[in-house]
């Protein structure tokens, strides 16, 4: 039988290390926790390379300048603490922590389960924070710990709805699946709250965002134009692949969008001629990465098993590529994925500021103005719910709320009668 290896803390050994002073061990706690969190958020092995990544991104970041004694003080942590990994593996120890190791659990089984990435993501998270709060392996797998945790979350924290209801779920599925708790009860009454209305932009500030992406963020213009022609989520638009287009019917094709279902979209036709010159563009990348013999792109389930050579074909390719290939954190494997979401979306931000718009401008609020537009122009909600992939129509229905004119809101303020017979000559 396999001996179950010890398990080991560095924030317990740290604190016991005598080769400190307790000034020392503070600025070191300081640096390793903010290393711990950005290592877990990025899903990093604990290692020279996760420090590598965090000393660059991080400690070196651009546009922020740090002291000596910061540089040398944070340098030294980091070598504690390699050190400390380095003695742990001699020893046959697990140096993960709690939260480590819980958030990996349930990844684990939420794979097995089928779950979605995105789920499995946001399930572990929560799992990790109730580890954090727990303090212990002990505390976490008491029904008692996670129902005073939801019920802080609850009274506490000024989250939506949605929010709670993600943390319970989370902490649901960690007690049945991990824990083997067949009917955990927390007796957590959520908090309803207010549904809010979406940002939309006017056709105006549309075109006035459109268009200085265009001209400052030249390489995510189409991206941008393409999501709110074609009314995409974030996910759905930087993961799109040339197959899912067809110019020659003006549709587009989402696939394994939320809720894994497809879904068809219309294409914007005014983009035709851009789209074109983007697949020959995209070629290239394509036919560089042949001739490097790079791996394939990734592909979704167990396509990458049934069809092998499909994700070396020129179909299969992103429509939007990353400039540069990258370690694939699940497989390991070095190859080009798709522009990343968080840099697109930062191209949204800044150009948002320029154009010195009051509204608060993400790449979500691209999607609410295509259906809120739609809506303003006598498109059925019907119709827009198809297009838009919700579930359940009442989703749709929070457009009426923000959607202006005859087919919208169909209401005119009675000051504006007022101001129109003030106006007209006798």
């Amino acid at each position: 039988m396999t001996k179950k290896p010890m398990n080991c803390c560095w924030r317990t050994d740290l604190q016991n290390f005598r080769g400190l002073s307790d000034f020392e061990k503070s600025g070191f706690l300081v640096c390793l926790e903010w290393f711990e969190n950005f290592r877990l958020r990025h899903s990093l092995v604990a290692g020279r390379e996760a420090a590598k990544a965090f000393w660059i991104s991080e400690v070196k970041r651009d546009g922020i300048e740090r002291e000596d004694w910061q540089l040398r003080q944070w340098s030294e942590a980091i070598r504690w603490y390699l050190a400390w990994l380095e003695a742990c593996q001699l020893a046959g120890k697990d140096h993960r922590s709690t939260i480590e190791r819980a958030r990996a659990a349930v990844a684990s089984f939420g794979a097995r389960r089928g779950l979605a990435r995105r789920t499995i993501q946001c399930y572990s998270g929560w799992v990790g924070r109730y580890a954090r709060f727990a303090e212990s392996a002990e505390a976490m797998i008491k029904v008692e710990t996670a129902t005073v945790f939801l019920q802080s979350i609850v009274s506490e924290e000024e989250c939506a709805y949605s929010t709670q209801k993600q943390a319970l779920n989370a902490l649901a599925f960690f007690f049945k699946q991990v824990c083997g708790v067949e009917d955990p009860r927390f007796g957590v009454k959520l908090r309803k709250t207010e549904q809010r209305v979406p940002v939309v932009l006017s056709k105006r500030e549309m075109g006035e965002l459109l268009g200085d992406m265009k001209e400052n963020e030249g390489r995510y213009s189409l991206i941008a134009e393409l999501q709110y022609g074609a009314g995409l989520r974030l996910s759905e638009v930087v993961s799109l692949r040339i197959k899912d287009l067809d110019l020659d019917r003006g549709t587009l094709t989402v696939r394994q969008g939320k809720g894994d279902k497809d879904r068809v979209t219309v294409l914007p036709m005014s983009l035709k001629e851009a789209l074109v010159e983007q697949v020959e563009r995209v070629r290239k990348v394509w036919e560089r990465d042949r001739s490097e013999d790079q791996p394939g792109v990734y592909l979704p389930g167990a396509l990458a098993r049934k069809f092998r050579q499909a994700a070396k074909e020129f179909g299969w390719f992103w429509l939007f590529p990353a400039p540069k290939v990258s370690r694939d954190p699940e497989s390991g494997i070095t190859r080009r994925h798709h522009v990343h979401g968080k840099v697109y979306s930062r191209a949204i931000t800044r150009s948002a500021a320029r154009c010195r718009t009051e509204k608060r401008v993400t790449s979500h609020a691209l999607r609410h103005s295509f259906a809120t537009q739609l809506l303003e122009n006598g498109t059925d909600l019907r119709t827009i719910q198809e297009l838009l992939g919700h579930e359940d129509i009442t989703t749709t229905e929070i457009y009426l709320h923000v959607a202006v004119g005859v087919n919208g809101l169909g209401v005119v303020s009675p000051l504006d009668g007022h101001q129109s017979q003030l106006l007209t000559p006798y």
